[in-house]
């Protein structure tokens, strides 16, 4: 920042730059990531993804402000698939994404975020940042914002009277859900937690209760929370599918802010009168092009639409565009603070809640209005609708 508080632009500082540690959440993904790996059989890139080592797979440049500043980074694979990193040595897990973090500092990163389950294993990233050369962060920040706020808007869209209705969070002792479930609360009549472990479920309960501004109630069973929820959030680290068509109500609409999806793709096909939308994509400011560092020229195909970032990869960005080279977000709890500070600053740089989208393809309006139609005509419009 200059003396004055403005923030300064790109043509006043060295474009600060930035690496993003990705890894492939399922074999798809690894056939995008590496095009070498299309046709082979699972079990063999299973193994091949064992020994691989870390690699720039992605150079991302044209995020550029309304005000002029500019950063670029780069996407580094730490080559595990989700049940690898859950799976394997802890020790070699964290080598996989330090090693992943250096390659990025040797191109010029200045600070490093943490995708998916590299964000997740251990401690939440606070290893990794003692022993990555740069500063870094998990994104879960800007994710929490981005993921409240998609939910609000789902509602929105529903016509849902937020105030009479009832919300779950599963994955509610998490991170991102139990930060999740504090900022939701002040928009809802009801909370209902969710999460696997009981105990630390109670204890977290009996720690925040007090403190919600609306009723609240745990549980572990996730199917008898959901079906009697109006809005649901997932923040959960599962590697397999947790809800189905015949657990959500009518009208219902389910933000989901975990990768690998938490909600069954029978969903789409069996419950048109459900919406449920991806809660943590944003659209970056510029003209943002991400190019294969392997193949120049070729675009890099991240599965999202074109100029959308995960909100996680956005919190990377917003704090090198701010000169915020510092460990952000780490560890298993997250300050509302910094939240709500880094909303700020994302929206100070142009960043916003990306179109809406599910199952990996676009909410259109038409599909939005059937959704709506549907969800009246199920319920015989005895749905909590807003008049």
């Amino acid at each position: 920042m200059q003396g004055n508080g403005r923030p300064r632009r790109a043509t006043d500082r060295a474009v600060s730059k930035f690496c993003f540690v990705i890894h492939p959440l399922s074999f798809e993904d690894v056939a995008r990531y590496e095009p070498g790996a299309a046709g082979k059989g699972r079990p063999i890139v299973a193994k091949i993804m064992e020994w691989m080592p870390s690699w720039a797979a992605a150079h991302i440049t044209g995020i550029v402000t309304p005000d002029g500043r500019a950063t670029e980074g780069w996407f580094v694979t730490a080559p595990l698939l989700p049940d690898q990193m859950l799976a394997f040595p802890r020790e070699e897990v964290y080598a996989r994404i330090v090693r992943a973090i250096e390659i990025g500092a040797e191109l010029g990163a200045q600070i490093a975020g943490l995708g998916a389950f590299t964000g997740v294993v251990g401690d939440g990233g606070v290893t990794v940042a003692e022993r990555a050369p740069i500063p870094v962060t998990t994104g879960n920040s800007l994710t929490i914002a981005a993921a409240v706020q998609s939910l609000l808007r789902g509602a929105r869209e529903m016509e849902i009277d937020t105030k009479a209705a009832v919300a779950t969070v599963i994955g509610a002792t998490g991170s991102i859900g139990s930060a999740c479930v504090e900022l939701i609360a002040e928009h809802v009549g009801e909370m209902i937690l969710v999460a696997r472990n009981e105990t630390r479920l109670r204890k977290f309960h009996e720690s925040i209760a007090a403190r919600l501004p609306c009723a609240s109630s745990f549980t572990t069973d996730l199917h008898d929370a959901v079906r009697r929820s109006d809005l649901v959030l997932t923040a959960t680290s599962s590697t397999q599918e947790i809800i189905e068509p015949e657990d959500l109500r009518p009208g219902a609409v389910v933000c989901e802010v975990s990768l690998p999806h938490d909600v069954s793709r029978r969903v789409a096909l069996e419950r048109p009168d459900v919406l449920v939308m991806e809660g943590g994509n944003m659209r970056m400011p510029g003209q943002p092009f991400i190019e294969r560092v392997r193949e120049p020229g070729t675009e890099f195909d991240l599965n999202l639409p074109r100029g959308t970032a995960l909100a996680c990869m956005s919190e990377t960005m917003v704090l090198a565009l701010e000169d915020r080279l510092e460990n952000y977000t780490l560890g298993r709890g997250v300050d509302l603070a910094k939240v709500r500070d880094i909303s700020a600053m994302a929206q100070r740089c142009g960043f916003e809640l990306a179109d809406m989208r599910a199952f990996d393809a676009a909410i259109t309006p038409d599909a939005l209005a059937a959704t709506k139609r549907a969800a009246r005509a199920r319920a015989g419009g005895l749905t909590r609708m807003a008049p």
